[in-house]
């Protein structure tokens, strides 16, 4: 198993989804599952990797969360969360997509 947090430069949210992640994995009792960065430097970089936006979480290659469209954009994502859009997903949600791929 391998999970991955998609990111460009200077994206605000990296930290944040990366904390989430990671609450996302202790709180499954996960925590010792590390979450890898992977920096998306180019468009040629999103190429099978799942990238939707940055951030975007993957679990073995395929983002969680699927209501993102694959995109070799260097953008930010937007996920909607009960909070209305944010630049990342909240815990819970971290929680159920993992959850829902099979972890």
């Amino acid at each position: 198993m391998r999970i991955e947090l998609l990111h460009i430069d200077d994206c605000p949210d990296t930290a944040k989804a990366l904390d989430q992640a990671v609450a996302a994995l202790a709180a499954l009792g996960h925590d010792d599952v590390p979450v890898h960065l992977r920096h998306i430097k180019s468009s040629a970089d999103t190429a099978g990797t799942g990238f939707a936006g940055s951030p975007t979480i993957t679990l073995d290659g395929a983002d969680i969360f699927p209501d993102g469209a694959p995109s070799s954009d260097l953008a930010c994502r937007i996920y909607p969360t009960s909070g209305g859009h944010a630049g990342v997903p909240t815990v819970d949600q971290v929680m159920e997509a993992l959850t829902n791929h099979g972890l």
